[in-house]
């Protein structure tokens, strides 16, 4: 529990926001689910547009700017369903993510995407990959966990973001 404690504190500093909340987040993940691959991803309904704001590897992993989404049944099942994905092995994964090399160049083989919703509303979604088989059914149960906090993640980086546009 110190990680949602820490979780916390984050999140009510006011030092280097929104990335102090989002380091946190991805320690709590870590701790939680597991992941050495951890990205956060913005998701806006209205343009279909994705945006990374997040990454523990932003050499492989960078944060730039928005995207289109690739329209799959990934996409109807995460984004539009409201659902948590996951896949265990590479072949899973290459099914719907076309860097799946990349991935696996990371030692990773099997993700989660946990969508983050607020008010019926998808913001965007916690992406934690990590070896093959590595999600198993308690660690997708614990990715549960992660909703509350990253909700209030999101609604920071919203927060922000719409301030310095101002």
């Amino acid at each position: 529990m110190n990680q949602l404690h820490d979780l916390a504190d984050a999140l009510a500093s006011s030092d280097n926001q929104p990335r102090t909340t989002f380091e946190a987040l991805c320690a709590f993940a870590q701790q939680t689910v597991g992941a050495k691959l951890f990205t956060l991803m913005t998701f806006d309904a209205c343009t279909r547009g994705a945006q990374r704001i997040f990454s523990n590897m932003p050499d492989a992993y960078p944060e730039l700017g928005t995207k289109p989404v690739n329209e799959t049944w990934w996409t109807n099942h995460v984004l539009d369903g409201h659902k948590t994905f996951v896949a265990n092995d590479i072949d899973a994964i290459a099914e719907v993510f076309p860097d799946h090399e990349l991935i696996s160049s990371l030692g990773c083989q099997s993700v989660i995407n946990v969508p983050i919703i607020v008010n019926g509303t998808v913001y965007g979604t916690i992406n934690c990959l990590d070896a093959a088989g590595h999600y198993t059914p308690e660690r997708v149960a614990a990715s549960d966990t992660l909703k509350l906090p990253g909700a209030a993640a999101f609604l920071l980086n919203q927060s922000i973001s719409s301030r310095s546009v101002l």
